[in-house]
């Protein structure tokens, strides 16, 4: 059975971004896409009386979101397969719950009942952090959104960690027909620090070992995606001001974000925590158990 790609829909701006974005992938894909809205009006307004006339606001208010959301999703794209569900529950329980059957997730960078100004909702912070698949925070400008720039960025960890949000990264390469730029930050050593004392500053050795830190994360990938055309840039700095700056001119960045055994709770890291508040493009996080 093929595993849907599953996006939270709430009726709001971000969420249709995040809908518009979701049925888009699904089509590139070519997987069947499911439409999650939970809602809590079951819980605070109980079930409908057998005597009852008219149902309760808040059961109308989620089916119509889901029957227009369903109807937008047809109509940008007749050929996939759509489904939706209206789930009793809080929406990060809900869509944590539908990613244990998903291709991954997809949802919009807030909701309806958040805050303009919040760079991340709680919702999307709360997936992104401890989903057990790939979960893709749709944001940035409307052109990034629709894949304007026909450029996909990965960031590329250290080893074997790596190795799915890499995989994840050139398969969206590969069905968007863009090229992949694989980026590994690396840092000049301080004065007087034990690496600055290697040949020369220590630059150019530390700038070889993240070059050939990104060839062997890349090498089984390439291997098997030769039609992806493939750029490797390590690059001096911080890795998350790094990424931010190449989310501008991107149609989405990948990055990974480790998973402890028995540690409970959100689970980012600061690279993934900074791109999903601030990028300027879909942020595709990549879930990964140590």
């Amino acid at each position: 059975m093929e595993l849907p790609l599953v996006v939270g829909v709430d009726g709001s701006d971000p969420g249709l971004a995040a809908l518009d974005w979701a049925v888009e992938e699904a089509a590139r894909h070519g997987l069947p896409l499911r439409l999650v809205h939970a809602s809590l009006w079951e819980r605070y307004e109980g079930r409908v009386p057998s005597f009852a006339r008219e149902r309760p606001a808040g059961d109308v208010l989620a089916e119509h979101i889901v029957a227009s959301a369903a109807e937008r999703a047809r109509l940008r794209r007749p050929e996939v397969k759509v489904s939706s569900d209206v789930l009793p529950e809080d929406p990060v329980s809900a869509l944590l719950s539908a990613g244990h059957e998903a291709w991954s997730l997809v949802v919009g960078s807030r909701g309806r009942g958040e805050l303009a100004g919040l760079t991340l909702g709680s919702v999307g912070l709360g997936v992104a952090a401890r989903a057990t698949c790939p979960v893709v925070v749709v944001r940035g400008g409307e052109r990034n959104r629709q894949g304007a720039f026909g450029r996909v960025v990965v960031g590329v960890g250290d080893l074997p960690y790596c190795l799915g949000t890499v995989r994840f990264a050139f398969r969206e390469a590969g069905v968007r027909g863009s090229p992949l730029h694989a980026v590994r930050a690396w840092r000049r050593p301080t004065p007087g620090h034990a690496a600055s004392r290697t040949a020369g500053d220590g630059t150019s050795a530390h700038e070889e070992r993240a070059s050939a830190n990104l060839d062997e994360a890349l090498l089984q990938e390439v291997q098997e995606h030769p039609d992806v055309d493939v750029t490797r840039t390590p690059v001096e700095g911080p890795p998350r001001q790094v990424l931010l700056e190449a989310s501008a001119d991107a149609d989405l960045v990948v990055v990974g974000a480790l998973r402890r055994h028995g540690h409970p709770g959100l689970q980012l890291g600061r690279v993934a925590h900074t791109l999903l508040h601030h990028a300027q493009c879909p942020v595709a996080v990549v879930p990964q158990r140590v």
